[in-house]
């Protein structure tokens, strides 16, 4: 059976978390496609002060309809104070 898609995000950021030793920061987006459920979170990689420094990392993480991890990868780093968003294509 399925999981929804809240307990999804929740195994998500717990897997991650253990596989990286790394804080949580916020989930940016779920979506379903033909391989499974990507789920990008963004990870605190390094602290910094001020903390507007701090270097974070997004990571998108693929899990099966059961809440299975299937594959996980870091896709971009920035500084939190770079707010900018760029558009993906």
């Amino acid at each position: 059976m399925a999981m929804p898609i809240p307990q999804l995000v929740e195994r998500a950021r717990e897997e991650l978390s253990k596989l990286t030793g790394l804080e949580l920061s916020t989930t940016l987006g779920a979506a379903k496609d033909e391989k499974g459920w990507r789920i990008s979170v963004e990870m605190v990689e390094k602290h910094s002060i001020p903390d507007q420094m701090d270097i974070l990392a997004i990571y998108e993480v693929l899990l099966d309809d059961a809440g299975n991890l299937l594959e996980f990868s870091r896709k971009k780093l920035r500084k939190r104070i770079d707010t900018e968003v760029e558009e993906e294509e």
